[in-house]
C-alpha cells in the first residue's frame, strides 16, 4: 500500500496566535466553552489569524514507520524527490525543478543526547526550552525498558492507524508545566480547556480508544504517571483527571498533514511556463500520483484492514468474495467521505495521499459537476431555503 504523507497531530489552544483580522474571544456556552467572533467585516480569502500551536507531536504509528519531520515544528525533513522516491518505490525517480524543493538539509540539527531530529538550530532550542529537557531520553532511546518508550509503546497497542491523537501530546503538555518558570500560567492556560461533563469526557474517551477503554486507559494512567508525574499536576494524574486532560486533547487537538512533494508540486503549479512546458509537467505529475497509487485504495473497496493481534501486525480481510485475478483493494476514506462527491473524494485524496483515484465508482461518476459535497449542499439551501434542521446542522459542524 502506499505510504500517505505525514500524518502528525497539533494541540492549537489560540492563543498564540497573530491576529491578521480583528477578532475577540467570547463565552458561548457551557457545552462549547469560549469561541472566536469578528469584530470587523471578514472578506473572503482574508487571513484571520496564523497560530502556533502550544505543543504538537507527531503520530507515533507514524513516526515508528520512519517518516521523517521536525520533533518541534513537524516540517518534513525529506526532499521531496526522497518522498517520491519512497511513495513509489522507484529509487531512481527524478523529478524536474528540484530547485522548487524548500527542504534545507543543511539546517537539520539533532539533539546531541537522543538524536532526534529538527528541522532547524531554532527548532531544537525552542524545544530544549519548552519540554525536551524533561522528554530526552538520552542514550536510552531505543530502551523499550525506558518509562516513555513504555508508555508510548502502550499507546500503539490501543490506538492503532487511522490515527486520531497521540499520547505525546500530553507528556509534552506536562513536560511544558515542569520545565516552565511560571507554573500557574500553563496550569490555567491548559485547564481552561477541560469543560466537558463526565459523561462526554467517556464518550471521547470511547472514541480514542475502543469499547475496552476503561481498563485501557487506567493501563495508560498508571504508565503516565511512572513516566512524567508533577506535583504541581498531581489532578491530572487521579483517574478523573486523566479522563479530562484525554478529553481535552480529544477534543482542541487538530491533525495536520506535511509533504516536502505536495509543497513541490504546489510550487510547479505557481511556475509560469509555455503552454507546451505546463502540459508536460502536468502530465509527468499526473503519471506520479498514479505510480504512487500502488497502494491500491478504492472507493467500493473488497478488503478492509485491521489489527486484531494487537501488535503491528496488519491484517487484511475481504469484505466479499473476490474472485481469482480480481484486484484487492482497501479504502483510504472512511465510510463517510465515501459518500461524498467524485469532486469531494478526489480533493481529499489529492491533498493528503497524492493520487487521482479511478476506481469503477469513480468512473461511473465522471460526468458528475466538479464541485465538492459542501458546494452541492450549499446550492441545495439557496434554492430551498433555511433547512428545517439548521440548528443540527450547526452543532454538528461545530463538533
Amino acid at each position: 500500500m502506499a505510504a500517505s504523507m505525514c500524518d502528525v497531530f497539533s494541540f492549537c489552544v489560540g492563543v498564540a496566535g497573530q491576529a491578521r483580522i480583528a477578532v475577540e474571544v467570547r463565552f458561548v456556552s457551557s457545552s462549547k466553552g469560549k469561541g472566536l467572533f469578528a469584530t470587523q467585516l471578514i472578506r473572503k480569502g482574508e487571513t484571520i489569524f496564523v497560530e502556533r500551536p502550544l505543543v504538537a507531536a507527531q503520530f507515533l504509528w507514524n513516526a515508528l514507520y520512519r517518516y521523517r519531520a521536525c520533533d518541534h515544528c513537524l516540517r518534513a525533513l525529506e526532499k521531496a524527490e526522497e518522498n517520491a522516491q519512497r511513495l513509489t518505490g522507484k529509487p531512481g525517480q527524478v523529478l524536474p525543478h528540484p530547485e522548487l524543493c524548500t527542504v534545507r538539509k543543511d539546517l537539520h540539527q539533532n539533539c546531541p543526547h537522543c538524536q532526534v531530529m529538527y528541522c532547524s538550530l531554532e527548532c531544537r532550542l525552542a524545544a530544549a526550552e519548552q519540554y525536551h529537557r524533561v522528554l530526552c531520553p538520552g542514550p536510552s532511546q531505543d530502551d523499550p525498558l525506558h518509562p516513555l518508550n513504555k508508555l508510548q509503546e502502550a499507546w500503539r497497542s490501543v490506538h492503532y492507524p487511522p490515527e486520531t491523537a497521540s499520547i505525546m501530546l500530553m507528556a509534552r503538555m506536562v513536560a511544558t508545566v515542569k520545565q516552565a518558570k511560571d507554573k500557574d500560567r500553563w496550569i490555567r492556560l491548559f485547564s481552561q480547556f477541560c469543560n466537558k461533563t463526565a459523561n462526554e469526557e467517556e464518550e471521547i474517551v470511547h472514541k480514542l480508544l475502543g469499547d475496552k477503554f476503561k481498563g485501557q486507559l487506567e493501563h495508560l494512567r498508571r504508565l503516565f504517571t511512572e513516566a512524567l508525574y508533577e506535583e504541581a499536576l498531581s489532578q491530572w494524574f487521579t483517574p478523573d483527571g486523566f479522563r479530562s486532560l484525554f478529553a481535552l486533547v480529544g477534543t482542541n487537538g487538530q491533525g495536520i498533514g506535511t509533504s516536502s512533494l505536495s509543497q513541490w508540486v504546489h510550487a510547479c503549479d505557481a511556475l509560469e511556463l509555455k503552454p507546451q512546458d505546463r502540459e508536460q509537467l502536468d502530465a509527468f505529475i499526473d503519471q506520479l500520483y498514479k505510480d504512487i497509487e500502488a497502494g491500491n485504495h478504492s472507493c467500493v473497496p473488497n478488503a478492509e484492514t485491521s489489527f486484531p493481534e494487537n501488535n503491528f501486525l496488519l491484517h487484511v480481510t475481504a469484505l466479499e468474495d473476490i474472485k481469482p485475478g480480481e484486484e484487492i483493494c482497501i479504502s483510504y476514506l472512511d465510510c463517510c467521505q465515501r459518500e461524498r462527491s467524485r469532486h469531494s473524494r478526489h480533493k481529499i485524496l489529492r491533498e493528503n495521499y497524492l493520487f487521482v483515484c479511478s476506481c469503477p465508482k469513480c468512473l461511473a461518476e465522471a460526468d458528475e459537476p466538479n464541485v465538492t459535497s459542501e458546494e452541492e449542499d450549499e446550492e441545495e439551501e439557496e434554492e430551498e431555503g433555511e433547512p428545517e434542521d439548521a440548528e443540527l446542522g450547526d452543532e454538528m459542524t461545530d463538533v
